[in-house]
């Protein structure tokens, strides 16, 4: 499983506060999208990175995470999304990525939050299927 970085925006966002509803979800929409465009820890917002491109089962800017929870116990905030809908292949010609982009939707300007690296380039053939895996058990990220 690809390890969750987050955006140094996100720890900003999280100071300033109203950028990010982590706790009720009611006002936000978050969403992954693919990328081959590497990110940085300084990227700001959805505008900085490349989208792969739309089609063969990929929608432009990603899919919807919806909201879980987001509580506090003993000291550590976890906030939990149900994963996006599975990204599949209909034709193999779904565009080439690296990574996965979390973000806000819902802010002004798309804050982005965090990302996963896979590692090496993903490509799927007709029918395969790729999905974020975002962690039912631990979180999608915790804040310590």
């Amino acid at each position: 499983m690809a390890a969750f970085n987050k955006f140094n925006v996100f720890v900003e966002d999280i100071a300033n506060g109203g950028i990010h509803d982590l706790k009720t979800g009611t006002s936000d929409v978050f969403k992954v999208l693919l990328t081959n465009t590497a990110p940085s820890a300084t990227n700001t917002v959805v505008a900085n990175l490349t989208d792969i491109s739309a089609g063969d089962g990929y929608t432009a800017g990603g899919n919807e995470c919806v909201f879980t929870s987001g509580a506090q116990t003993g000291g550590v905030f976890k906030l939990t999304l149900v994963d996006p809908a599975t990204w599949t292949s209909a034709t193999g010609t779904f565009a080439t990525f690296r990574y996965a982009v979390l973000y806000n939707d819902t802010s002004v300007s798309d804050s982005l939050i965090g990302w996963w690296d896979y590692g090496t380039i993903v490509s799927l053939g007709t029918g395969e299927t790729f999905k974020v895996d975002l962690d039912q058990t631990n979180g999608v990220l915790t804040i310590t």
